[in-house]
């Protein structure tokens, strides 16, 4: 991440990113990022959920309220906003991850401990990569 707080999208995928990102906080404290489509599809539940129920309620008002459309630049960066960088921990290093129908960006070290607690029911160091449960 620069100095501005911008982050540049992995190359690859800059064409399908190239008419804005729509970017919220996400679990773990890390930031989603979704394509427009892709972010409708994932918010469509809480969107669409009975308003009369109290943590539906909860969970539309803390996505929504919590997700940021932005445009790339000519660079392929885009700016995370400060309370979105102070919720991720976001510095210098930052890691650009895929998953599935969407990328997450964590904090280097954060994203490093993670993967380092979770490992262990996908990855053997005597076969490698294990199938999923």
């Amino acid at each position: 991440m620069d100095d501005k707080g911008r982050v540049t999208l992995p190359a690859r995928y800059r064409a399908a990113f190239s008419a804005g990102v729509m970017l919220t906080k996400g679990q773990d404290r890390c930031l989603y990022v979704f394509t427009e489509d892709g972010f409708e599809r994932f918010a469509a539940g809480a969107i669409d959920a009975d308003i009369t129920d109290e943590k539906a309620r909860g969970f539309q008002r803390y996505l929504l309220a919590n997700t940021e459309a932005i445009e790339p630049d000519g660079q392929g960066r885009i700016g995370i906003p400060a309370r979105m960088r102070e919720y991720a921990g976001l510095t210098k290093n930052v890691v650009v991850a895929g998953a599935g129908r969407r990328m997450e960006i964590w904090n280097a070290d954060e994203f490093a401990a993670y993967q380092s607690e979770h490992e262990s029911p996908f990855v053997s160091p005597e076969r490698g990569l294990l199938n999923p449960p």
